[in-house]
């Protein structure tokens, strides 16, 4: 299977350029050696919009006039829903019952077409959509494109910390975890890159461990409060992990919730649960990490009031 190289990387960041924020590396108030990437500060809230930009790009016009569609909790949705109104391409999101309702209403509100299916569904009725109308279907993270995409967070890390020791991302399908490693493998060979999954979600780890795509049922992902981190990963991004990454930490909810509380009080970032799972490796899992200059990726803040309002009560660390 061919990997995406960092010449595509370097290919996306290209058509990215004044498309998408690029966003700064922020230093952690309460730790000298640890620097925050906050994608939360996209238009959407979240680093998808990276592959779904470059993703509508490279699209020729005639595919352009047909549509494109996507499934999604609601991340993709969004990033996809504002690509598409950036280069007018009508866009369909099938999302699974139950998604965030703040992220099921910015997707309708960025002019998508959003139809809500049975978590197990949603796949299926994206490729229904595909094959009714000829749009293309834009996968949240099983995609060179989509991959090579979120790539450009390790190309801006390791630009503005060049002698980066290690970096935490967050694991749910793999496309950012992916694209990082393949980033930050190529321009700082010496460093380490960490994926972080929710303990409840822990598929990728499993998957890596066997060497072979583990799935794990949505009642099992579901059980996560972290709904970006609910999908499990493809062959082709485990084979992005499996030669790129080092390994992966697991996080439990609590350690989750206490870090969106951190980086709200003390770095004034809004993060959801899945944008905060790195934070939590570092806080929590410090022994398990090689010690050195780190980043973690603040992978998103598309975040329920309710649920953030809780992270501000949570006991702190």
């Amino acid at each position: 299977m061919e990997l995406v190289s960092i010449a595509d990387v370097r290919a996306a960041a290209a058509d990215l350029a004044g498309a998408v924020v690029r966003t700064p590396l922020v230093p952690a108030p309460w730790d000298d050696g640890l620097w925050l990437k906050p994608e939360s500060l996209q238009p959407v809230g979240s680093f998808k919009l990276r592959g779904a930009t470059h993703a509508v790009a490279r699209l020729d016009p005639a595919a352009r006039s047909r549509g494109v569609v996507t499934h999604s909790s609601g991340n993709h949705g969004q990033a996809l829903a504002y690509a598409a109104r950036t280069f007018g391409v009508p866009c369909t999101v099938v999302v699974p019952e139950g998604a965030p309702r703040v992220k099921v209403d910015r997707m309708r509100a960025l002019g998508a077409e959003v139809r809500l299916v049975p978590p197990a569904r949603r796949l299926a009725e994206a490729e229904r959509v595909v094959a009714a109308t000829g749009a293309t279907l834009v996968p949240p993270f099983d995609d060179r494109r989509i991959i090579a995409g979120q790539g450009t967070v390790g190309l801006e890390i390791v630009a503005d910390l060049p002698d980066v020791d290690v970096v935490l991302v967050p694991v749910g399908g793999g496309g950012l975890s992916s694209g990082v490693a393949t980033a930050v493998a190529a321009l700082r060979p010496s460093a380490v890159v960490i994926g972080v999954e929710p303990a409840l979600a822990a598929d990728a780890r499993e998957s890596l461990a066997a060497g072979e795509v583990v799935v794990w049922d949505v009642a099992r992902t579901y059980r996560t409060s972290a709904d970006g981190l609910r999908t499990n990963l493809s062959e082709l991004t485990l084979a992005h992990l499996r030669e790129r990454l080092d390994r992966i930490v697991t996080v439990g909810e609590e350690e989750i919730a206490a870090a969106m509380g951190r980086l709200a009080r003390e770095a004034r970032l809004v993060a959801e649960p899945s944008g905060a799972v790195a934070l939590a490796a570092r806080l929590f899992h410090a022994g398990e990490l090689p010690p050195g200059r780190t980043v973690a990726v603040v992978s998103g803040g598309n975040v329920e009031p309710a649920v953030l309002a809780s992270a501000l009560n949570a006991p702190g660390c």
